[in-house]
């Protein structure tokens, strides 16, 4: 935990338990209040790469089921209501997705080498490892 982010664990912490120098402790005492923080703690949030508390979604979404229903009334006049739940996920709205057409395989071929690549990139500054495997396995359909 703390070398993903020493800070959050350190503000948890302090919030939680009242322990503003944890390193005075011992490192199994540390754990076990570690583990004892709450779900929508700081550190727990970035291990499951949550931006905002889970409340904080549900309202998000309840706002975003409202602003369907009134666009919906409104007989869909005015632009359509940008999902804020998708905002706050960094899910791509209908107006960031981007479509792509492929005219031949080579261009699809170069174009999903570019993305695996950006994605090992993003990985390596992470630290993450994750998507190793799948990123490993660029010539699997080499044979098609």
């Amino acid at each position: 935990m703390k070398q993903i982010d020493e800070d959050a664990l350190m503000c948890d912490l302090a919030e939680t338990y009242g322990i503003y120098d944890y390193t005075q402790l011992p490192l199994m005492k540390v754990a076990v209040f570690a583990y004892g923080l709450s779900d929508d703690s700081r550190i727990k949030r970035r291990f499951s790469n949550q931006r905002v508390t889970l409340d904080t979604l549900i309202l998000a979404s309840v706002y975003d089921q409202l602003n369907a229903v009134i666009y919906a009334f409104s007989n869909r006049k005015g632009t359509e209501p940008v999902s804020l739940t998708d905002t706050l996920m960094d899910r791509p709205t209908q107006s960031t997705k981007k479509e792509h057409a492929f005219y031949s395989r080579e261009d699809f071929d170069q174009a999903r080498s570019r993305l695996l690549e950006e994605l090992r990139k993003e990985d390596e500054e992470r630290g993450d490892t994750i998507r190793e495997s799948v990123c490993a396995s660029d010539s699997v359909n080499e044979g098609d």
